[in-house]
């Protein structure tokens, strides 16, 4: 026998014991089964049934998420408790659920936008993002072909905003 991590065996010693009988395997069903081994069989899938559905208990909702948790979560945990008498607690659930992850995604792009618009990389500072624009493509039939570039001087490359500085 091989020992579980730990050092105990998943059994507590004692051999384990398929209580599903043959009928576990497809195959052995389909040679035959006897009216015994039929009713054995259904009585045996009916016990595999959980007579309740999940609860909730309150006290173990209190024991397993902290208060900061707990905290944080009040506010859709009330949405979802005032949707549940119409929708159900599957819907409203998901309503919560789905809600929750769109104003997680909101956030993340209204941060992403304000950092962009106001951490943009210039010569006043060494950090940032730094945000390239390239050319519009001029293509031989477009009007203004050819293009030549607005840069003319050297000081025009690699300038990060320096010329516009009112300083």
């Amino acid at each position: 026998m091989v020992a579980a991590a730990g050092g105990a065996s998943d059994t507590g010693g004692v051999k384990p014991m398929a209580i599903a009988g043959r009928m576990v395997r497809e195959r052995e069903r389909l040679i035959g089964m006897l009216p015994e081994e039929r009713a054995w069989r259904k009585q045996w899938l009916k016990d595999q049934e959980l007579h309740h559905g999940p609860r909730k208990v309150p006290a173990l909702e209190l024991e397993l998420n902290n208060p900061i948790k707990r905290f944080y979560r009040a506010p859709l945990d009330k949405v979802c408790n005032v949707l549940e008498p119409v929708l159900g607690f599957q819907r409203a659930f998901t309503v919560r659920y789905w809600t929750g992850k769109a104003l997680l995604a909101l956030t993340g792009i209204y941060a992403g936008a304000y950092y962009f618009k106001y951490n943009q990389n210039d010569w006043t500072r060494k950090g940032g993002w730094r945000v390239i624009h390239s050319r519009k493509a001029c293509v031989p039939g477009d009007e203004g072909y050819p293009k030549v570039s607005d840069r003319s001087a050297p000081a025009d490359y690699a300038a990060r905003g320096f010329k516009q500085s009112p300083l």
